[in-house]
């Protein structure tokens, strides 16, 4: 456990594309920076938020093009305005304003205007940064740009010599794709650089960013594609088995993600570096990270390809010790948090207190006729996060509104706060926790219901849209966290 996670802080769970503004989703600009404010003013030290990688079509953070890229939607289309490379002026129309135009078409223009006006250090910045993640930035931008020329097509589907990456074809194709292949290097740095100005801002404001791995990847990313040894594929490059998890509080018949396993041995074989390299990025973006399905790091669900759903799958032990070993020499002692939930062995425990590694506890989880239940707040340790719920969970009053009255008797029996709604009696039990970290959902902390959740597991539409608006963010809400932030010394 490093410092940072060695103290009393409080923390809201909100994605960027929650952020409110006038896009299709949130992004980098003048919304972040008030949302740190509003952290600041109110003494939260912690905003967490989801992955930040391109997604499909699908738009989940969890399934991402590369485990390395930031995501294009999120650039703030106000901050290539600002510098002179957007001309709004070029594009608008009298039917047509900015923000009805694709992200893609904006950033394409700006990309233009930056060849075109963009000062001497600039254009050195942007060499330095494709020089500085060429690992990994050169074949996303290729992927990108042959993904694109294929209709979208997963890369298995391509014609054999570039699913196969024959060296003269992926040759011909960087140089007729060249402008493509640019485009997407330069995106890749207005992220990059957006990001770290508003990390250095909340910084300033004393507020830590705290960001989410997931454990796998996508398999139609440019990391498989450019990676097949790391993953266990067939001889075609295809997938034999696939990751998910077992039957669970979230689904019947368990949840069916579909990404590719790693191929432990071939790791092993390379000192882990494909991971270490993954979190280098990410503790450049981050000041805390979580490892998504860290049980996964012990054994993992591996589910036969062939599968509709995850019921019949087996667990496969991994190398989590070797690897955390590998990470910490390599990159030190870092602050990590392992998401633990789900069906957790006392081997998962072992890996995760063996590394010193803060573990969650979901409120929502707590209450029934277990005393021994580690999600209630009287088995905490202090080395753990609190929350309230995740995104994968309905938000709290949500599933307060769906709780029999012998369940609601049962919660308020334990919180004795009966004066308070459930929502509220589960904020100050996080805040007033023994945890170092207190997280709370922004849903939970705006009092809303179902139809504000972020994710519902086990489906894949409907999911990732939620946002925020600053008329919800009330004078009495925001004078309330703040006291809760004081009461339970968990101010900055």
């Amino acid at each position: 456990m490093t410092d940072i996670l060695n103290k009393r802080r409080a923390g809201i769970l909100l994605h960027i594309t929650s952020l409110p503004g006038s896009g299709v989703v949130g992004d980098l600009g003048q919304e972040a920076y008030h949302f740190i404010r509003f952290l600041h003013d109110t003494g939260i030290t912690v905003w967490q938020t989801l992955p930040l990688g391109t997604t499909h079509a699908d738009l989940s953070p969890y399934q991402s093009l590369s485990a390395h890229a930031g995501n294009p939607e999120l650039i703030s289309v106000d901050w290539l305005c600002k510098q002179g490379w957007l001309r709004l002026s070029d594009i608008m129309t009298e039917s047509k304003v900015a923000s009805e135009f694709p992200k893609s078409y904006l950033l394409t223009k700006a990309f233009h205007g930056f060849l075109e006006r963009a000062n001497e250090n600039d254009k050195r910045d942007f060499e330095q940064f494709c020089q500085a993640k060429a690992l990994w930035l050169d074949d996303f931008a290729l992927f990108m740009a042959l993904r694109k020329e294929f209709q979208q097509q997963c890369w298995y589907d391509w014609p054999e010599y570039y699913k196969d990456r024959d060296p003269k074809a992926l040759q011909e194709a960087r140089r007729r794709l060249k402008a493509d292949i640019d485009s997407t290097k330069f995106q890749q740095y207005v992220f990059f650089r957006q990001w770290l100005e508003l990390k250095t801002y909340a910084g300033q404001q004393g507020v830590l960013l705290f960001g989410d791995i997931p454990i796998f990847v996508s398999y139609d990313s440019a990391d498989v594609w450019a990676n097949r040894d790391v993953f266990k594929l067939d001889d075609t490059g295809g997938m034999t088995v696939v990751a998910g998890v077992p039957p669970d509080y979230f689904s019947a018949t368990g949840q069916r993600w579909g990404n590719p396993h790693f191929n432990w041995q071939s790791l092993k074989k390379t000192g882990f570096h494909w991971w270490i390299d993954r979190l280098q990025t990410q503790l450049e973006l981050f000041d805390i990270l979580r490892i998504d399905h860290f049980r996964g790091l012990e054994a993992a669900w591996e589910i036969p390809a062939y599968e509709d759903t995850a019921i019949n799958g087996q667990w496969v032990k991994a190398p989590g010790k070797a690897l955390l070993n590998a990470i910490k020499a390599a990159l030190g002692d870092i602050p990590l948090v392992a998401e633990d939930l789900g069906i957790i062995t006392p081997e998962v425990e072992e890996l995760r207190d063996d590394f010193n590694l803060p573990g969650m506890k979901i409120l929502q989880f707590a209450f029934g006729d277990d005393p021994h239940n580690p999600y209630l707040p009287s088995n905490y340790v202090t080395n753990c996060v609190a929350y309230t719920g995740t995104h994968d969970n309905d938000t709290t009053k949500g599933w307060a509104d769906k709780l029999s009255a012998e369940e609601v008797d049962k919660i308020y029996d334990y919180l004795g706060r009966p004066q308070l709604s459930i929502q509220c009696a589960l904020i100050h039990a996080a805040l007033g926790s023994v945890a170092n970290l207190a997280i709370i959902p922004m849903q939970d902390i705006l009092e809303l219901g179902s139809e504000h959740r972020m994710n519902t597991p086990g489906t894949i539409t409907g999911n990732w849209l939620w946002r925020f608006n600053w008329d919800q963010v009330t004078p009495e809400r925001s004078e309330r966290l703040r006291h809760l932030v004081r009461l339970f010394n968990r101010q900055a």
